[in-house]
């Protein structure tokens, strides 16, 4: 055990000691290491075994373990690195996009943003996918890329400077219907109360629709079909309809959380209820022109609806009526209702609840698999596993829960304007990571 000079156990020498180990797991390799001077990693965590080693002095275990973190940091990234984006222009930042071995077909579906607590107008703020387009948000500018088979990710679109600091995006890369065909694509940009429009064709010219005000912060700025739609926790929506090439701004009640399905745009409000509105059939009111906004269901509560995620069932089609809520409220119920054929005149039903939170719910994603909420006090997380009988949800045997823990961030706080949209959990979870 004394052959490497200056370790622990040589300056321990023959004197008679007792010797407790720290970590009876890493030094059982650091004692087969001095027996046989070979490694094995076998169960083992190199990073810990390295500081064990350290710690000891073992100087040829060090080397040899900072060789194998070497070795398994790649420059050029894993299976998981699948493209590099250089920076526009003269900015000298850039940017990775990762994607999930298990994702590598299209469209990319994330929001992933670097915060920071000054708005750096060369780092990028936002990445919004949709198909094979990507729309790259900075501080003052927007870039949209896009990616083919025969030559990889290309840079497609650069937004002129904008003097207002992008909070949000937007990007619909599949218009049906537009002036120039199916061709057409469309970003969108909010900073505050305003909305920049653009159309982009597959040649790379772009032409700026319009600019909008929504009168309030913008929350939500996304697409359903072709209608552009804005959200603001004060109880406005926007709708830019492409039909019309009209924009229109309704007054709701004060909306909490939002998701769409389908066709549909759905609002959970602060009176307990979830109102949707139709965006394929665009109704309006004939007495006053003002969107057609239905209540589809109320808390028993009347708690707030702080959280929503709609999940579609493989058997409906867009605008059908196989349909799965889950959504929280304010006083830290979870709740998942159900609308299948069979409870179509009666609106949605009653299937869960659960009542694991003490705080509001913050955020919430169902999907096929899996439920996850997440509420106020430090970012508490419950998820349970979901049981399905030929696509629709069970009670037999029912959710199970599967874990409890919390999300700690040491960074400031809302940090930026688009920090939330950078920041969200996705009805399918992550596909794409970014690296600024």
């Amino acid at each position: 055990l004394m052959w490497i000079p200056d370790s622990f156990f040589s300056r321990w020498g023959l004197h008679p000691s007792i010797f407790i180990d720290r970590d009876p797991t890493a030094f059982a390799s650091i004692l087969n290491f001095l027996r046989t001077k070979e490694l094995d990693l076998r169960g083992v965590n190199i990073n810990i075994l390295r500081h064990e080693a350290e710690f000891y002095g073992i100087t040829p275990l060090v080397r040899r373990l900072l060789l194998c973190e070497e070795i398994e940091r790649s420059s050029c990234g894993s299976v998981l690195f699948h493209g590099y984006l250089p920076p526009p222009g003269t900015v000298d930042r850039t940017f990775v996009l990762w994607q999930c071995s298990h994702c590598l077909c299209f469209p990319v579906k994330c929001l992933v943003m670097c915060p920071g607590a000054v708005v750096d107008p060369r780092k990028v703020l936002i990445v919004a996918g949709h198909h094979n387009w990507i729309v790259v948000a900075y501080a003052h500018f927007v870039i949209c890329y896009r990616i083919k088979e025969s030559s990889g990710w290309q840079q497609v679109f650069s937004s002129p400077y904008l003097d207002w600091s992008i909070e949000r995006v937007a990007l619909n890369a599949k218009v049906v219907g537009g002036p120039h065909g199916d061709k057409d694509k469309m970003v969108a940009a909010a900073s505050n109360s305003n909305i920049i429009l653009w159309s982009i064709q597959d040649g790379g010219s772009g032409n700026e629709i319009g600019v909008f005000s929504l009168g309030v912060p913008v929350d939500h700025l996304f697409f359903i079909g072709n209608q552009l739609v804005a959200t603001s926790h004060t109880g406005k929506v926007g709708v830019w309809n492409a039909v019309t090439q009209h924009w229109q701004v309704q007054d709701v009640v004060p909306i909490t959380s939002c998701d769409t399905a389908g066709s549909f745009l759905l609002l959970g409000c602060n009176n307990g209820s979830i109102y949707y509105i139709d965006m394929q059939k665009f109704p309006l009111r004939m007495k006053d022109n003002d969107l057609l906004v239905t209540e589809l269901y109320h808390d028993p509560s009347n708690d707030a609806i702080t959280a929503l995620s709609v999940y579609l069932t493989p058997k409906t089609s867009v605008s059908g009526n196989w349909i799965e809520i889950a959504y929280g409220t304010s006083s830290g119920a979870v709740r998942v209702i159900v609308q299948h054929p069979e409870t179509v005149g009666s609106g949605p039903q009653l299937f869960q609840t659960f009542t694991v939170h003490r705080s509001p719910v913050t955020k919430i994603m169902l999907s096929e698999k899996h439920l996850v909420s997440v509420c106020a006090d430090n970012n508490h997380v419950r998820t349970w596993t979901v049981t399905r009988f030929r696509g629709m949800i069970s009670t037999q045997p029912g959710s199970t829960p599967l874990a409890s823990f919390k999300i700690l961030s040491l960074e400031e706080t809302e940090s930026h304007g688009s920090y939330s949209s950078g920041n969200d959990i996705g009805e399918r979870g992550r596909e794409g990571w970014v690296e600024g």
